[in-house]
């Protein structure tokens, strides 16, 4: 099925516990543009657009122009966020919103190599450059190809998995998603009726490895704190468990809620002045009428806060629950 990718995932909740919507926001994964747009049209004064891919930017010039100055497109990571804001005199920002992974525009383009239900250059790069899935599928020694499908695909398959690329890439190296694929079902179970395809995992762990996602994600929660004005509205949409852990760790953490504590053994009380209030308690899903019109929507949480006047502080890589590879790659770039 192909979706529209101008469909905003959980934008009715994003709009309703952000009003009213004023000021200038940051949209740090512009995509089509869906959030950008519905920001502008309920009241937003400006949206700093920034995505790292440069072919959606390039296709959201024929409309861009219809804002005029209220709207800046970048090119750029969601991860520097504070220093692309800073960098369009828009410090602080007034909202910052993220919709992260791989977009809908992405999946439906099969020469990006996102998707295995079609066949295309194993590539993966969001912004088109750098280290390709198939330089890491080629290249990485087996135990460390199976630590990237294990961390950051969560495959309990991943070690045959790896096994198996090891051995096929001697003979010819992967270089189409249909090669790597068929590879996959070759060597995995027939999945029951529902569930995911056989390649879903690794192909999910690739990308994130590909972009460093999770990092980014990392990097970019810290950035909109940073960015924000006091009363600021971060709102953040996830399509998988790592990614909402990062998240929750992180807001928790920034409310000022100490992990742990029970009946038996209360938490401790925050050492720090809290940076977020919640807005969420628990991750919003979205209702059966969006998954509907929207099957892209299904997998999807929204988490927001607001921010408070304390200022922004640094926080310990392994409070944020990355992967122990993800923590690795976020010390290694400081």
């Amino acid at each position: 099925m192909t979706l529209d990718p101008h469909i905003p995932v959980l934008l009715d909740p994003i709009l309703t516990r952000a009003a009213p919507i004023r000021g200038t926001w940051l949209d740090g994964t512009f995509g089509a543009g869906g959030y950008t747009r519905a920001l502008l049209e309920a009241g937003a004064g400006r949206v700093i657009a920034v995505d790292r891919d440069p072919s959606v930017l390039a296709e959201a010039r024929d409309w861009a122009g219809d804002y005029g100055d209220r709207l800046v497109l970048v090119e750029g990571n969601f991860q520097d966020l504070d220093r692309v804001a800073a960098d369009t005199g828009a410090l602080p920002l007034d909202g910052v919103v993220l919709d992260v992974g791989v977009s809908s525009m992405q999946l439906d383009r099969s020469e990006r190599g996102f998707s295995f239900m079609q066949d295309g250059p194993l590539d993966m790069r969001m912004a088109q450059t750098g280290t390709t899935a198939a330089d890491l599928v080629n290249t990485l020694p087996e135990r460390e190809l199976a630590d990237v499908l294990f961390q950051y695909g969560e495959e309990r398959a991943a070690r045959r998995i790896a096994r198996a690329i090891v051995a096929d890439r001697k003979a010819q190296p992967f270089t189409r998603t249909r090669q790597l694929a068929g590879m996959i079902e070759r060597i995995l179970p027939r999945p029951r009726p529902g569930q995911p395809h056989p390649a879903t995992r690794t192909f999910q762990a690739l990308r994130i490895a590909v972009n460093d996602e999770l990092g980014a994600l990392a990097r970019g929660l810290l950035a909109a704190e940073r960015a924000l004005a006091e009363g600021g509205i971060l709102a953040v949409v996830t399509f998988h468990s790592l990614e909402d852990r990062i998240v929750k760790r992180f807001l928790r953490a920034r409310s000022g809620q100490a992990e742990g504590g029970s009946r038996h053994m209360p938490a401790a009380a925050p050492a720090e002045a809290a940076r977020f209030k919640l807005l969420t308690r628990k991750a919003v899903a979205p209702e059966e009428g969006e998954t509907h019109a929207n099957p892209r929507a299904r997998s999807a949480k929204l988490r927001m806060a607001a921010r408070t006047a304390a200022p922004a502080g640094r926080i310990g890589l392994d409070q944020l629950g990355l992967p122990p590879l993800g923590l690795t790659r976020m010390e290694e770039k400081g």
